[in-house]
């Protein structure tokens, strides 16, 4: 849950929708809402394309939970 809060977090301060991301990172937007929504697991492929679509690394990324 905590991390499809964080992509949650990261695409709203890029004003990004769902679709708009899913789009970027090549996915389903239902997927992302799955994601954020902790209903579905992610693999590190497809949170690597979430990343690379809202510009930042993946140490970026994971920085909150230090």
């Amino acid at each position: 849950m905590e991390v499809g809060n964080r992509i949650r977090q990261l695409r709203k301060e890029r004003l990004l929708s769902q679709e708009a991301l899913a789009f970027k990172a090549g996915l389903d937007r239902t997927y992302i809402a799955s994601v954020e929504n902790g209903k579905r697991n992610l693999s590190i492929m497809s949170l690597e394309k979430i990343t690379m679509a809202l510009g930042c690394s993946m140490a970026e990324f994971f920085e909150i939970f230090e």
